[in-house]
Order: C-alpha cells, then sequence, then structure tokens
C-alpha cells in the first residue's frame, strides 16, 4: 500500500475499472445556468480537503524528469510501473472531487454535449487507466497546470476559453523530441498501469486542444470531465 496525506492506495485499486476523459463544448449560455443550479442543490457545509496538493506537487517537480516505468522483460513493447507511478496515479486521483452534487453537475454538463462531431466532442477511454493521469505524467506537472481548470476537470463560458487557450496551446501543442517523449510516457503509462496496448497516444495531446480551438472559433462554452466507470 502507498500512502500519501489523506489517501491509500492499493495496487488492485483499479482491477476492472475503465478510465474515461471527456472533453466538449456546449452552449454558452448554458454554463451558469449549470453553475447556479450546482450552488442551490449543494451542501451549505465546506468540503474539507484531506490531502497535500502542495506537497504533492512539490514531490512531482522532484520526479518530474525521470521514468516512473521500466521496460516489460514479459511483455514487449509494454512497460512496468515503479513505486512513483503508483504514487502519482493516487496523487492525481486524489485530486480529482467525486462528491455526489459535483458528480451531478458533471452529468448535467455531459448532457450538454454533442452527441457526436469530430471538432466539438473528444472522449478518451482505456482500461484500468485514466488517460488525463497519462497525459498528466507525459506534459509533467507546471504544465499541468497551465491546462484549464482543476486537473482535467473544467467549465469554461465562451470568454474564459478565449483566454486560457493561448496556455493550453503552450502545454499541449508539442512538437520534434518534446512530442515524441510524451507519447513515450503516455505509452507507457498506459501499457504499465493499464491494459491499453493499443491507445491513441497522439490524441491525447490533439483532442482536447482541437475542442477548445473549436470552441473559441465558434463562441462556445467548453467543459471537460475525468471520470472512472
Amino acid at each position: 500500500m502507498i500512502r500519501l496525506p489523506g489517501v491509500e492506495w492499493r495496487r488492485e485499486a483499479r482491477v476492472g475499472v475503465t478510465g474515461v476523459w471527456v472533453v466538449g463544448v456546449m452552449p454558452d449560455e448554458k454554463v451558469w445556468d449549470l453553475l447556479r443550479g450546482a450552488v442551490q442543490d449543494s451542501s451549505p457545509v465546506p468540503v474539507p480537503v484531506p490531502w497535500d496538493v502542495s506537497g504533492g506537487l512539490d514531490w512531482w517537480r522532484g520526479k518530474a524528469r525521470e521514468s516512473m516505468f521500466s521496460e516489460s522483460a514479459t511483455s514487449p513493447g509494454s512497460w512496468s510501473a515503479d513505486e512513483d507511478a503508483f504514487r502519482l496515479s493516487a496523487f492525481l486521483d486524489a485530486c480529482r472531487d467525486d462528491s455526489e452534487h459535483v458528480e451531478a453537475l458533471r452529468d448535467a454538463v455531459m448532457d450538454q454535449f454533442p452527441s457526436d462531431g469530430e471538432e466539438g466532442l473528444f472522449v478518451a477511454v482505456a482500461r484500468k487507466a485514466s488517460p488525463f493521469s497519462a497525459l498528466a505524467y507525459a506534459l509533467g506537472p507546471d504544465a499541468v497546470l497551465r491546462l484549464p481548470g482543476w486537473f482535467g476537470d473544467f467549465l469554461l463560458d465562451a470568454e474564459q476559453v478565449r483566454a486560457q487557450l493561448p496556455a493550453a496551446e503552450e502545454a499541449l501543442a508539442l512538437t520534434g523530441a518534446q512530442r515524441r517523449d510524451a507519447v513515450e510516457r503516455i505509452h507507457a503509462w498506459m501499457t504499465g498501469l493499464g491494459d491499453d496496448p493499443d491507445h491513441h497516444a497522439d490524441e491525447l495531446l490533439d483532442g482536447p486542444l482541437r475542442v477548445l480551438r473549436h470552441a473559441a472559433r465558434t463562441g462556445q462554452a467548453a467543459a471537460a470531465h475525468v471520470r472512472w466507470y
């Protein structure tokens, strides 16, 4: 078992589950209606934060340039997770608010996403691994903090999309050696912690940015959610 402040993580904890990251556009006028409804339905008692985000980020920054995986000796082309990979996975999961009211808001937002459409919707799915966590490992902590919202979750109106798009482009629009390294690290996460050797690593970089650019171009809002099923 790996322990972080307020977090316990067992290696078998994610067996049999599917990680999902959804990024989509939605009508701009719906954003504040949904937020007002969420505030009205939420508990007036603040939810305590049981973990140390600053300490977790400091630890991650100290490890960000290191590999947290080793090449698998039994499965060519795959990777085996080191203890640090499990610790980072635990930290990223702990940063996600899975309270009842937030989950209800996620459901309401997802109802506004387009049912299909290449530009306006991006969905990444992985067995036993979080696609967003794979991206976070690939980018590193400082780049992740330049992304909108909070560790893969955001809800932006059209003005906020335009304001935050440059920072998202800086974090995601990688080229050359930086991109090759990010793709390899995504692959390591998806095979070392997950069971998804056929994932599309490039799409984890390109898909969210495509949606945000589409939202900015068309004057729409945008949202993203990290979920487990």
